[in-house]
Formats: C-alpha cells, structure tokens, sequence
C-alpha cells in the first residue's frame, strides 16, 4: 500500500499537475492539504475517473484538506477534536481496510505566524501563534486517544514544523520563525515522544532533504528548502513500513505547488 501526502497549494491552480503526478506515483492513497475549496466545487470527478474514492473537507479559498483512496473509506469525520469553536478546516480523518483497518488522519497544522509574545515572552492568547500551539496540543490529545483504543494509525500532512536544524538548508534564517521557534519544535517532539515513528528520519538520517521551497527569491534554484511535511506512524502502522521518499522533481515542474509529497510504503 502506497500513501502519499501532498500540500497542493490551490486545487483550481494545480488541478493538472495533480493528476499528473497521481497518474504517474500511483499512490492508493493520496492526503491533500490547502484545497482551497468549498466541497462543492472541489472537481471530484477527475479522481473519481482515476478509481479514487474523494473525501473533503474544504473551505473557501484558504485552508482545505482531502483524502483519496483507491481503497474503500470507512467512518469519515472532520475536524480536529477538542475545539468546537474552530471553524478552520484543517483535519480529516478515515479508516481504510487493507489486511488490517489503518486510521487515517489527515492534517493541514497552522502556521503560526507572526509570532506575537507578550512582555513576558508568553504566547499572547488570541495570537496565530497561540493557535498553533493549542492546535497541537488537541493534536496530542487525539493521538492519546487512537493509541488508548489500539487502532493502527498514521498522521500525515503538512506540519509548519522544522523539526531539527538539517531540516532547513539554512536553519539560522528560520529562528525566529513560528516553524522553528523552541515552543513548536517542542509541541511536536511531545507528540512524537508518545511512541510515534517520524517515517522519514527512520528511513534517512542525512540532511538536505527538503518538502518545501518558497516562491520567491529563487528558493529552489538555490535549494533554500525545508521539510515540514511529514508522517507519523503509531507502533503498528511503523511495523509495516518498508519505504518513504520525497518526490522533490515535482517542485521543478510548470506550475508547482511549493510543496512536493511524500510518500510511504507498508506490507498491508
């Protein structure tokens, strides 16, 4: 089974280059972030066509998240627990049968920028950053959750986290920034230190390798990338990983998102 996470930056602007790409990686399962679509206007159809069942959940212009699947979705829900009041869509989850049942969770994590402290150096509260960090603390509480029940799962997408310093060509442009603030890196350790596997530092321990160039200043002709998208695995789904890469070509091609997927195989 092959599942890939895909920040794609726009679904009206990069549509094609989706379906190439999907034509080409033959993902089972592909996890979308930044739709930037209302559901209805999202062009299932072109999936459809390709043997994908197509489960959103948008919003206008800004923000969206999708899973596609070749295989049958199962218990569909939307939104990330533990905030009614958060009318971002950011979060979807799915279960899908192979062998054994896999939760998925797909997620699109807050930016968090600018990051606005008090004179105290605290978060200040009705911040963007202060919304990161609370969107990752629910995050922590729904992976408690999934492990107390023992359900196999994985959390893929976009993360806005730098998660060590050759993460980035060049960490130190990046230190004050939301994605690599101590505060954020810290958040997501304590959610990878709950027993979860960051799938591509378990298959490759070596730096330049990046999810991530900006648009501007000619960041991918210099290769001032980072890597931000990520998966983690709890200790079921880890046990059946054979491969993860990155397909950094896609960042080269006419009209790219500024991200590029990444991607895993398991034996299920």
């Amino acid at each position: 089974m092959k599942i890939a996470t895909f920040n794609i930056n726009g679904i009206k602007a990069r549509h094609q280059a989706l379906c190439d790409w999907l034509d080409e990686a033959q993902p089972d399962i592909a996890i979308l972030q930044e739709i930037k679509s209302v559901d209805e206007a999202f062009p299932r159809e072109l999936f459809e066509d390709r043997g994908y069942q197509v489960e959103t959940h948008g919003q206008k212009s800004f923000n969206g998240v999708a899973i596609l699947s070749k295989l049958p979705l199962e218990d569909v829900s939307r939104g990330l627990p533990g905030d009614d009041g958060d009318e971002q869509a950011r979060y979807i989850e799915a279960t899908v049968v192979g062998r054994e049942a896999i939760r998925i969770c797909g997620l699109y994590l807050p930016n968090g920028n600018p990051v606005e402290l008090d004179d105290a150096g605290r978060p200040v509260a009705d911040g963007k950053f202060a919304y990161k960090l609370a969107w990752m603390e629910r995050l922590k509480a729904r992976a408690e959750a999934l492990l107390a029940e023992e359900m196999p799962f994985l959390m893929a997408g976009d993360y806005n986290i730098i998660p060590q310093e050759e993460d980035a060509k060049s960490p130190e442009k990046w230190r004050g920034d939301a994605l690599f603030r101590p505060e954020s890196r810290a958040a997501f350790r304590r959610i990878v230190n709950l027993g979860l596997t960051e799938a591509f530092r378990a298959r490759v321990q070596a730096p330049g390798h990046y999810s991530f160039w900006d648009y501007q200043a000619g960041a991918w002709n210099r290769d001032e990338g980072i890597r931000i998208d990520h998966f983690l695995l709890s200790p079921q789904v880890a046990d059946m990983m054979t491969d993860c890469q990155i397909d950094r070509d896609i960042r080269g091609r006419e009209k790219p998102s500024d991200h590029v997927p990444v991607w895993i195989t398991l034996e299920n």
